[in-house]
């Protein structure tokens, strides 16, 4: 009787505990990454009897968790991708948008200011004309500081964004460490749930930064980066920080807690996603912008110079913008300090620079790190010169030391029109040419242009003589040589003649003081929309704008597919992972009954057992 009682309490206990794990399993079917558990049994060692053996009933052997580390690794690896390329294409919509804004966007500004320019060289003259030309650069002005504004301000959102990841990721690498102390507490032999908690936070840390997991004797892990940096060692989380920038103090970096700087060690994530749109996106189009801007200030300025005014002045600056910015590396040991300015702005590219002293020479390489040639010795009198810029050294450098240069970053930001009034605005030519209404040839002055606004002579009047037709003299000066169709230069001028001038004929220039309905300087202003401006004088400022929004919207379009794609691996991998450890409703509930069913069947036993015995008892007591 004992057996077969024996026999029925094993099957009630197994049953009773298959039918606690298939209620767990029901209670947690919408836990985040709990996993499936399923008792284990086992038939007891039989007893012998006579020549055969007898079943003894059923043992608990454990209860497993349904789980594939192999897929519970491809969900966290793809998790990671799909966070990084999620918090990426959200970052680029704002950078795509703002840009490619067919009204918000500069490219109806620029078309506005040059249209105004051309209704002003078809009415120098008109006030109205100058006032709307002048509401037009400031609007170009204005939309210049906007967009440059609001990309601070995404670079502003990304660097919080940063802080914010930072402290989440030492949040669930403090709790990996707690749940690794409290499996080591158990000797090793840690509950399923336990071991679920600690793959959910996982998971949930390798959507904040790419992450290794790296077993350990005693069901512990170690947690590090992709590159290695430890996050969590055993029982202990080794905690993140953001630290100043060590050139710029505007924006923070990630550094472990000794203030070791491991940003370039980060990858995958939100967090890697924020630092690759901050590198590959964001600095590249800031700069770009402020490239437009420079373009835009310099060639308008440079031909603004060449006109005159209304108040019989060579015109000054049309619009300002933002220099260069240098900044010295916080851990310099020497005293110098490297100066920037532009130079031939047309070699701009969109890259920030990094300019280092190695003891005894300087390099400079691009963002990419490409070495950069430079020409020049470094001073004020000789500057080094390389891509459109011109940088100077003073003080003393020691070996090591470093700056970064940002050429273009603020410029979009810090743009403004520097003229207030319209009789500021140089419309005209400030040089007239005449010719001798006594000339015999058929000379004739096909146009004159300034070429040299600083030339001191420039308003001095000339007389130009030709004493044959290949030779001439200015102001009876000189004997010079006349190649027709090339032009004649002089005091910061240059004078085109067509046909061929005779010995004797005579021509004059002077400054233009009847110049008031002259638009010379304003078709040149006008002209500066087709002229090559940039990349070597290739691109001009609507092909420049237009190549960076076309980059923009390239990587944007390109982020987003890849978004998608790995958000269908992403789910792919989920239900692999599922069709293993998750929780099946219909199966748990068809499990229900078949343990409910071995339970009740098992208390028969028990009772058939306890009836046997009560018989045997009776038995007894009637003998």
């Amino acid at each position: 009787m004992t057996d077969i009682l024996s026999t029925g309490i094993s099957g009630l206990l197994a049953s009773q505990l298959a039918l606690n794990t298939t209620g767990h399993n029901i209670s947690n079917v919408n836990t985040a990454g709990y996993s499936r558990q399923q008792v284990m049994l086992g038939a007891r060692t039989p007893d012998r009897f006579g020549n055969t053996y007898v079943g003894t009933g059923v043992n608990v052997e454990g209860v497993r968790r349904l789980y594939d580390s192999f897929l519970t690794g491809q969900v966290r690896d793809t998790a990671g991708a799909q966070s990084r390329l999620s918090t990426f294409s959200d970052l680029a919509s704002q950078v795509d948008n703002m840009l490619s804004d067919p009204n918000a966007g500069l490219q109806p500004a620029l078309d506005s200011f040059f249209g105004a320019l051309h209704d002003l060289a078809s009415n120098p003259a008109d006030s109205t004309t100058r006032q709307a030309l002048l509401g037009q650069a400031n609007s170009l002005a204005g939309r210049l500081r906007t967009l440059g504004t609001q990309l601070m301000t995404i670079d502003k959102q990304a660097d919080q964004q940063i802080g914010d990841e930072v402290t989440e990721i030492n949040t669930l690498s403090q709790g990996i460490a707690n749940i690794n102390l409290q499996i080591q507490r158990t000797g090793g032999n840690p509950s399923n749930d336990l071991l679920d908690q600690r793959d959910e936070l996982v998971r949930q840390l390798s959507t904040h930064v790419g992450v290794n997991v790296i077993p350990q004797d005693g069901n512990m892990i170690n947690v590090t980066t992709g590159n290695g940096q430890p996050l969590v060692l055993s029982t202990s989380a080794q905690q993140l920080t953001t630290v100043t920038n060590a050139y710029d103090p505007s924006r923070h970096d990630v550094a472990t807690s000794n203030g070791t700087g491991i940003t370039s060690q980060l990858s995958g994530g939100a967090l890697g996603g924020i630092l690759d749109f901050r590198k590959n996106m964001l600095d590249p189009a800031r700069n770009a912008l402020g490239r437009e801007a420079v373009a835009l200030t310099d060639a308008v300025n440079a031909q603004h110079h060449a006109g005159m005014d209304l108040n019989g002045q060579l015109g000054g600056d049309f619009f300002t913008t933002g220099a260069p910015q240098s900044y010295a590396n916080r851990n310099n040991a020497g005293s110098a300090q490297v100066g920037a300015a532009f130079g031939d702005v047309s070699r701009l590219t969109t890259s920030d620079y990094t300019m280092r002293y190695d003891g005894s020479n300087w390099t400079l390489s691009r963002a990419d790190g490409t070495q950069v040639a430079m020409t020049g010795t470094g001073t004020a009198a000789d500057p080094f010169v390389a891509d459109g810029l011109e940088l100077t050294v003073s003080g003393s450098a020691s070996a090591g030391d470093s700056f970064l240069i940002k050429p273009t970053a603020t410029a979009a930001a810090a743009t403004r029109v520097a003229i207030t009034d319209i009789r500021q605005i140089a419309a005209a030519s400030p040089v007239a040419a005449t010719a001798a209404g006594s000339n015999t040839g058929t000379g004739a002055i096909g146009g004159i242009s300034v070429t040299d606004a600083t030339d001191p002579n420039l308003l001095s009047a000339a007389n130009i003589t030709f004493t044959s037709p290949t030779t001439y003299q200015i102001n009876g000066a000189g004997s010079y040589t006349f190649t027709p169709g090339q032009p004649i230069n002089a005091n910061g001028w240059s004078l085109n003649l067509t046909g061929a001038p005779q010995a004797g004929d005579s021509f004059g220039v002077a400054a233009n003081t009847a110049g008031v309905g002259d638009n010379t300087n304003a078709r040149a202003l006008a002209g500066i929309a087709d002229l090559g401006v940039l990349d070597g004088g290739n691109s001009t400022l609507t092909d420049a704008y237009a190549q960076l929004v076309g980059t923009v919207g390239t990587n944007t379009q390109q982020a987003q597919n890849g978004l998608a794609a790995q958000t269908a691996l992403l789910n792919q991998s989920i239900a692999a992972q599922q069709n293993v450890s998750g929780v099946n409703l219909d199966e748990e509930a068809a499990n229900l009954v078949r343990y409910q069913q071995s339970y009740q069947a098992a208390a028969q036993v028990i009772s058939v057992a306890s009836t046997l015995f009560d018989s045997v008892l009776a038995a007894m007591q009637g003998s």
